[in-house]
């Protein structure tokens, strides 16, 4: 998986909001299938115009905290690009550093909100909603 740094130097790189558009569609075809057992309605996250399922594994790390990893997938290919990016921004990280993270602020710095429907926009703070909610949840149960 492409992590948050390469992504962040790519669209330094690309000008025109199509070549972004497609950069983000083609880090959405590097996710790994997501097994159909896992698109059920606990998975699914609310608030997207898309259909979206985000699976999070928690694993303890001792002083460390959690560290959560995250699984996803959606029905629409924009979508699915900007769970990729989520993803490299926050997958394999401690529970702590994942609240520290603002998603949103990596999204404005990429130009990509901008460019976003609002639909969209609200799908993608619903996302990160629910994997800030994942990981206080692992604290509190740490």
């Amino acid at each position: 998986m492409t992590g948050i740094d390469e992504i962040i130097d790519n669209f330094a790189l690309l000008d025109e909001w199509d070549d972004r558009y497609r950069y983000v569609i083609e880090l959405g075809r590097e996710l790994a299938p997501l097994p159909e057992a896992e698109r059920t309605e606990t998975n699914k996250v609310r608030g997207c115009t898309s259909q979206v399922w985000l699976v999070t594994h928690v694993k303890a790390d001792g002083a460390g905290g959690p560290v959560l990893s995250f699984e996803g997938d959606s029905d629409a290919h924009i979508v699915r690009g900007l769970v990729a990016i989520l993803f490299a921004l926050y997958s394999g990280k401690a529970a702590k550093a994942i609240l520290d993270i603002d998603a949103i602020a990596v999204f404005d710095k990429l130009g990509l909100r901008e460019n976003l429907t609002p639909q969209r926009s609200n799908g993608l703070r619903s996302m990160v909603e629910r994997i800030r909610a994942d990981a206080e949840a692992a604290l509190a149960t740490a």
